[in-house]
């Protein structure tokens, strides 16, 4: 879709995302609570292997999508910068008497990166490291005497891994182009990865957001779940989250119209070299891909699929 984009896909980048929130449960009872805190099935999950999740308030109006790494003492969170504060503090009003779960901040004293393309590609081959069998499995090496831990995940609807580490990455990653949060922003709205304060706010749940792949539905209780099985059940998504291809840049949020009627809101926007892209929910009722709206300012919209999106439904 860009020029920035086909780069990062093939010949690769680096985003330092050390600012992200990096939080890590442990105790006996981390991986029960986090269940019982979120939306997906963590209980299923074995050291090396991951998943995403989301946290929900008690109507299922979506806190964060969360990337959760399980290893054999404890489990690591990365989670969205402006969420990490809050959800140490959610975390820390759940934890009940009895309960074998202690959380950290590990943010100030670790590292993360996205890693893309042929970057991935030569992280996989300097650690010696085979194809990954699933998604968010990782594996943790030893680089210059500090874990370093490399999961299947880029956080994108892109080839790459995640490298979270004790340590600064500097002299194994400066060598290549690296990311800068501007850079991110546009390629998480054209892969259509929702984002904390866009798409992820109080006004939607999970299901407006088409984050399935984070949903389990038959795992019993956790926070929001009576909500989520009601609109599961009987069908009561209303809007849907989708990408959008606008004839020029706007400023979020905008309200999107069909024949002068709002049937939507632009939830993030970015410019391309012709016209923009965005993201932004539309009610399920008056359609999906394919669908033509405007903006109060005149601004052709065409809905359409995007990748990140595509890839986790």
């Amino acid at each position: 879709m860009t020029d920035l984009l086909e780069t990062v896909s093939t010949s690769g980048a680096v985003y330092d995302c050390s600012h992200w929130g990096r939080l890590r449960l442990t105790g006996r009872d981390r991986l029960r609570f986090l269940h019982n805190q979120s939306s997906n099935n963590c209980l299923i999950l074995q050291p090396g292997q991951g998943a995403d999740t989301v946290f929900l308030t008690a109507t299922a109006r979506t806190l964060d999508l969360a990337t959760l790494l399980v290893h054999q003492e404890w489990v690591d969170l990365l989670v969205s910068p402006q969420r990490r504060e809050f959800l140490r503090r959610w975390f820390d009003k759940y934890i009940f008497w009895g309960d074998d779960v202690q959380v950290s901040d590990r943010t100030a004293e670790s590292y993360c990166y996205r890693v893309f393309g042929d970057v991935a590609k030569k992280m996989s081959h300097q650690f010696n490291l085979g194809a990954f069998a699933n998604p968010y499995d990782h594996v943790t090496v030893t680089h210059e005497g500090a874990p370093l831990t490399l999961a299947a995940t880029s956080g994108l609807a892109i080839p790459g891994c995640t490298l979270w580490s004790d340590r600064p990455l500097a002299d194994l990653l400066a060598p290549y182009p690296q990311l800068t949060d501007a850079d991110w922003e546009h390629l998480r709205i054209c892969q259509g990865r929702p984002a904390a304060d866009a798409e992820l706010t109080e006004e939607y749940n999970p299901l407006e957001a088409r984050l399935g792949h984070t949903i389990s539905f038959n795992k019993g209780c956790y926070i929001g779940q009576e909500t989520i099985a009601r609109l599961n059940t009987y069908q009561g998504v209303k809007q849907h989250l989708w990408g959008l291809e606008l004839s020029a840049a706007v400023t979020s949020p905008t309200p999107l119209l069909l024949e002068g009627e709002k049937v939507g809101l632009l939830t993030s926007c970015t410019a391309l070299d012709r016209g923009a892209f965005g993201l932004g929910y539309v009610r399920t009722k008056v359609g999906g891909a394919g669908l033509t709206l405007h903006t109060p300012q005149g601004i052709l919209v065409r809905v359409v699929e995007v990748p990140f999106l595509r890839s986790v439904a």
